[in-house]
């Protein structure tokens, strides 16, 4: 019997006899799973989570991403625990995304790119190239989706590179890896809410920065005739750092002893006696203006992180930075100042404002 007639008989024989139904199965044995990834956990470099039946490493902090993600976070380790795998690619049927159309966990749409994505969570409509968090690129007909340029491995929604267009001017001393460093006096600072708030949250900060700085030009208030009138003696703890030393500094332009005591107690630094930290180390810098940011209502009713997470919009983070003063036609040019910048960067970070934009 020739060779191809004895492989036809072999065919035959097994079709017809089940032969190989009694063949031995040796597939490779999936990996034990990790922990289930959790929306609400911290992950840092190392950590190893499971997700869809499968392990991942994060490769830097991260929070809120599920793997495996569109930054690059997650590194798939491959199948676990004989699980499932992610639903294999096939036809392209699906129906094209439609803003303001309910979307369902699961749920897989075409973008107007022409690539396709899966919800990770229900949601109304959100954008798929801009909410991460609500959507993931999904691989559909053996194309592989695309993936946005990483963000930076501190976690920060705005990159270098984004960071210096907005300030190409900026005084050497408002550093981005100090603005990176103090991130982690705040960890909800633009990791609230969508990936849309997340980004109109740093647009707000960034623009009220710029406004409060000449474009990060300054580190210090610039009339000097007013650092004498910062000191509030009717504090029990007075002015030891002496009568003039609490000036406008840093991002916000921290001043009054009494600002300058709180945030040094919040953020664990000796600010009340040392103020000049504020000019001199870039982190306490960024770190007092967050700290003004996430905890101070100054004279509005809500923080100004308050205002981007809850919808308020950035009109009410100009109130909580200088209320009457320019608010409710106090100086209807400088609120157009901010505006204006605010408008500016979310274009940069590819998110829209927003309502509510004035005060």
């Amino acid at each position: 019997m020739s060779r191809l007639r004895a492989l036809a008989a072999l065919v035959a024989l097994t079709v017809a006899g089940g032969l190989l139904a009694v063949l031995p199965s040796t597939p490779a044995s999936a990996a034990a799973c990790a922990a289930s990834w959790q929306s609400s956990a911290v992950y840092t470099g190392g950590a190893q989570v499971s997700h869809n039946g499968r392990n991942y490493q994060a490769q830097w902090w991260t929070q809120n991403e599920a793997p495996p993600g569109t930054t690059g976070v997650w590194q798939d380790l491959g199948s676990c625990g004989g699980g499932t795998t992610p639903p294999p690619t096939g036809a392209c049927n699906y129906p094209n995304w439609t803003a303001g159309t309910w979307y369902a966990t699961g749920s897989i749409v075409r973008y107007t790119n022409g690539q396709y994505y899966i919800a990770e969570h229900d949601n109304p409509g959100y954008d798929p190239i801009i909410s991460t968090w609500y959507w993931e690129p999904y691989a559909c007909g053996g194309q592989p989706p695309t993936t946005p340029p990483p963000t930076n491995p501190g976690g920060f929604v705005v990159t270098e590179a984004q960071f210096n267009q907005m300030f190409p001017g900026r005084n050497s001393f408002y550093t981005y890896s100090g603005l990176v460093a103090a991130l982690s006096a705040y960890s909800a600072f633009t990791r609230s809410g969508s990936a849309t708030v997340q980004r109109q949250e740093a647009a707000a900060f960034l623009a009220n920065a710029h406004h409060e700085t000449g474009g990060l030009v300054h580190i210090v208030e610039q009339n000097t005739a007013n650092y004498p009138h910062y000191c509030d003696s009717g504090q029990p703890y007075g002015c030891p750092a002496g009568q003039a030393a609490y000036y406008g500094r840093g991002p916000i332009q921290l001043s009054w002893n009494f600002n300058y005591n709180a945030a040094g107690n919040a953020l664990g630094l000796p600010l009340l006696t040392n103020p000049w930290l504020v000019q001199t180390d870039a982190s306490v810098a960024w770190k007092t203006a967050i700290w003004y940011w996430m905890t101070q209502t100054g004279p509005g009713t809500m923080t100004p992180h308050n205002a981007m997470v809850n919808g308020a919009g950035f009109g009410e983070t100009i109130r909580s930075i200088n209320g009457s003063i320019e608010c409710n036609g106090g100086n209807s040019g400088q609120v157009q100042s901010r505006v204006t910048k605010y408008q500016q960067f979310v274009g940069i970070l590819g998110v829209a404002a927003g309502a509510n934009l004035y005060c």
